[in-house]
């Protein structure tokens, strides 16, 4: 503890302070930091919310296809050339390709 005789008080008494002004970080620098703490904590708080709304409930890649089972696989490559998106040829190899994968 620090011990400081202040202005108005009679000689001989002393006022424990206790803490020193004179060596802190200034309002600046504390409110700096406090925003900055906040700014931080409400980052994490956006990129666990962002993880967790995730489709299908998981933390999968992003940027991977969705699987699914080789009848929708047939069946979405056959409505793709029913409706004219591929030719026959490519629609034959495609589905030569799903067969073998089985």
């Amino acid at each position: 503890m620090l011990r400081r005789t202040f202005a108005g008080r009679p000689r001989g008494r002393t006022v424990t302070a206790m803490f020193r002004y004179d060596h802190s970080p200034g309002w600046f620098a504390m409110s700096a930091g406090t925003t900055f703490l906040r700014a931080e904590i409400t980052a994490f708080g956006v990129l666990l919310l962002r993880v967790l709304s995730r489709p299908g409930g998981s933390a999968t890649s992003a940027g991977a296809p969705p699987t699914g089972s080789a009848s929708a696989d047939g069946q979405l490559l056959a409505e793709r050339f029913a409706r004219g998106d591929i030719d026959e040829d490519a629609y034959s190899h495609r589905l030569g390709v799903l067969r073998r994968r089985r």
